[in-house]
């Protein structure tokens, strides 16, 4: 950059200073400059060999992933020490290639750079300078500095006297459909809780607008840095309430350059199983119950049944019956033992060959003059296995303890629950068995699963046999190595050396180690392992609105998680679901009882003071005592509400006033609405998972949950749950409007609009 387009030398400086650091980010990625690859292409052996050094420590450590995951603002601050030197502050760490790698840019997450996130005036914490670093992909475009010695007299002409203009620019400027990083831009209350030591349950609280979404994913990036060994071969979950929220938040792990962490929504957290349908609101909350695990429990052990009366089995041309007696006792002595189903059927099995063993055998060989027996043990184990050979002993035992797998026993039950929950709770949830599944369902699954267990002897032979024609292959090759090198010196004569020194491959190696050498590596992380294994446990969950979840949905994710280490995020207040626990004590207390902490974040960031008004008033007509979050902002408009008997036409012209030059908009309106608003709106669709990123976007208020607009329009807000419309108006960051043709809420109609 040259210093007529920088006049200004602390911008020459930065800009000097991001040109170097892109240098090498550039030869660490292979994108080097001209003039690298010139050098190495006239020979300059030193400077290849550095260069292949960096590049080898890039992809050992995750650097060089972490530099193609990071985009943009790769440094976006400094530090000036009161005595020392200064630290420029960015995303990821990098170091120097001299003798003591000396660190050019300093990990956000690391402890030298927090006091860029927690000094005050009032508490410097070492430092006399701020520096905040605005950037245009690699170009500087300007410099936000804060004093916090009020001693040091030096001055650059890029001070800001309020320290809030970098804050203010984030919150203001338009919004691209997903989520951005804060690391800019964290504040001392939320970088404790980022930083907040990952063992036990964290709860935080917050209301609209409070980041805590952005928190709890900064804190995912903090532990993966700070716990890198540990949490990169555990993984961390991160659990959200739909697959829209997903898309929304899911770059900005990989901005902070971290790719290693599972997002999944509570419906796609049973392996082979992906929710598509949804269910009545009654039905998921049926579902949701804690009482489902017991009732799920009476289930299964239905499925171990008694003969009704008897079993009659042919056998060597003998009859033998079981009756409910007989199959009781293995049945009692079976779950006596306190395995799940399908892994106790082997036991099963061998108390049912057991007693018919003892049958056969008190027939043929019993002396008809003194009772006594003449068999021995050799004559017992052979009357066993011929009954092992019996077909129709198999399909008894299948009738009276047979194998299940989770979908069966769940769909089955959901088809036909009487008898095990209401009559009025049957109705909620009764279905066919070839429907879709639910994000209710997967909970009911899992239970499932750990009640059935998962009898592994078929697979384990199936592995046993792949083994052995492994080894089998690999002994021919060992073979084949031989003969050839027997042939190439059965010649030599008799005393030469090189025939009797030469080692074959017999000689180093056998066949089994040949064939483990062979088998082909699990190249997949650990977050794509942890997607396709249910019984996975992972070292962090950070769960974003928990208080949405239901008491069955809480069992699963603390089955996944069993040191309890947790970070949960949500709003009671916000609470919608049927389901949904909405308590922290009621969610936690079954689990770790008190030994949980509990923090709360009261500034709203995104929704201006004017709109947040208005939400408040709607919660106070239920709750008196009700304290939102108080917003940091005013934007002097007030939202807007107005009648219509034209709903469409009305939200078709409302969308056109209010839709951004940039930034997004979203209608949120009661799901049965969306076709006819759709059919009046240019590019939107109804019925699909919406496409954030789209200028419009149409929404129910749950798919709204956790996203932020620059301009929102609610549509018939009579038509909300509390809740709900709390929810639907606290998404817009700059302009809110309200249309409907249905009456208001009191709350709505006395509140402060325009």
């Amino acid at each position: 950059m040259s210093n007529t387009e920088f006049p200004d030398d602390e911008l020459r400086h930065e800009q000097e200073f991001i040109d170097g650091l892109y240098a090498r980010v550039d030869v660490l990625r292979g994108d080097t400059e001209s003039s690298v690859a010139d050098a190495l292409g006239q020979g300059d052996k030193p400077m290849q060999a550095r260069l292949e050094r960096d590049i080898l420590v890039a992809e050992r450590s995750g650097l060089l992933a972490a530099l193609n995951a990071v985009d943009g603002s790769l440094c976006f601050g400094r530090i000036d020490l009161a005595s020392g030197p200064s630290h420029h502050i960015g995303r990821i760490g990098l170091r120097a290639d001299d003798a003591d790698r000396t660190p050019i840019l300093i990990d956000w997450r690391a402890e030298v750079a927090r006091p860029f996130y927690l000094a005050t005036g009032h508490t410097p914490l070492g430092l006399r300078r701020r520096r905040h670093i605005a950037t245009d992909g690699r170009r500087v475009t300007s410099l936000h500095d804060e004093i916090l010695d009020l001693a040091d007299h030096e001055r650059t002409g890029h001070e800001d006297p309020s320290g809030d203009a970098v804050l203010l620019a984030a919150l203001t400027s338009a919004r691209t459909g997903r989520m951005s990083d804060i690391v800019q831009t964290i504040q001392a209350d939320q970088d404790r809780i980022i930083r907040a030591p990952h063992r036990g349950v964290l709860v935080v609280e917050g209301g609209p607008g409070t980041g805590k979404t952005a928190v709890a994913l900064h804190r995912a990036a903090y532990l993966l840095y700070e716990h890198r060994e540990l949490l990169a071969r555990r993984a961390v979950l991160i659990v959200g309430p739909n697959p829209a929220f997903l898309g929304y938040i899911g770059e900005v792990l990989p901005s902070l350059g971290e790719t290693g962490v599972l997002l999944a929504t509570v419906g796609e957290l049973f392996p082979g199983v992906r929710a598509t349908a949804a269910d009545r609101p009654e039905a998921a909350a049926v579902k949701g119950r804690a009482e489902m695990a017991d009732v799920l429990a009476r289930v299964v052990r239905d499925r171990q049944a008694l003969p009704d009366p008897v079993i009659a089995i042919e056998h060597d041309r003998d009859v033998l019956l079981l009756d409910d007696g007989l199959v009781n006792v293995a049945r009692e002595r079976t779950r006596a033992a306190k395995l799940p189903h399908n892994v106790a059927r082997e036991h099963f099995e061998g108390h049912i060959l057991n007693t018919l063993t003892d049958m056969v055998a008190e027939r043929i060989g019993t002396d008809p003059y003194d009772g006594s027996n003449f068999l021995d043990a050799s004559d017992i184990t052979q009357i066993r296995d011929e009954l092992a050979e019996n077909p129709e002993v198999w399909s008894a035992i299948d009738r009276l303890w047979p194998r299940l797998t989770p979908q069966r026993l769940v769909a089955d039950f959901l088809a036909d629950p009487a008898g095990y929950v209401s009559d009025e709770d049957a109705a909620a949830i009764r279905r066919p068995v070839t429907r879709a599944w639910t994000a209710a369902d997967v909970p009911l699954l899992d239970e499932a699963a750990e009640l059935l267990g998962e009898d592994d002897r078929v697979a384990r032979a199936r592995a046993e046999r792949e083994r052995e024609a492994q080894v089998s292959y690999a002994q021919g090759v060992l073979d084949v190595s031989y003969a050839s090198r027997t042939y190439e010196f059965e010649d030599k004569e008799d005393g030469d050396p090189d025939a009797s020194e030469v080692l074959s491959a017999h000689d180093i190696i056998d066949a089994e180690r040949f064939a483990e050498r062979h088998e082909e590596a699990d190249h997949r992380s650990a977050a794509e392992r942890a997607a396709a294994d249910r019984t996975w446990a992972f070292g962090h969950i950070i769960v974003d609105e928990a208080q949405e979840l239901s008491p069955m949905a809480w069992r699963l994710l603390m089955r996944r998680c069993p040191t309890r280490s947790m970070t949960l995020v949500g709003d009671p207040a916000q609470t919608a679901e049927a389901a949904g626990v909405g308590s922290w004590s009621r969610i936690l207390t079954p689990y770790v009882e008190d030994r949980w902490e509990h923090t709360r974040l009261g500034v709203n960031y995104r929704t201006p003071a004017e709109i947040m008004e208005v939400a408040a008033a709607v919660v106070r007509a239920e709750d008196p005592d009700f304290e939102p979050p108080s917003s940091v902002r005013s934007t002097g408009v007030r939202p807007w509400v107005r009648a219509t008997d034209d709903l469409p036409g009305a939200v078709a012209e409302a969308v056109r006033e209010l839709t951004p030059s940039e930034g997004r908009l979203a209608v949120i309106a009661p799901r049965d609405l969306h076709r006819s608003l759709a059919a009046r709106l240019d590019g939107v669709t109804a019925g699909a998972e919406p496409d954030l990123t789209r200028t419009v976007v149409l929404l129910d208020p749950r798919q709204s949950k956790g996203l932020e607009f620059d301009s929102v329009l609610v549509v018939e807000p009579g038509r909300y749950g509390t809740s709900d419309l709390y929810v639907a108006l606290t998404r817009a960051t700059q302009r809110l409007g309200v249309l409907h043709r249905a009456p208001l809420p009191r709350a709505l109609a006395e509140a402060p609009t325009a």
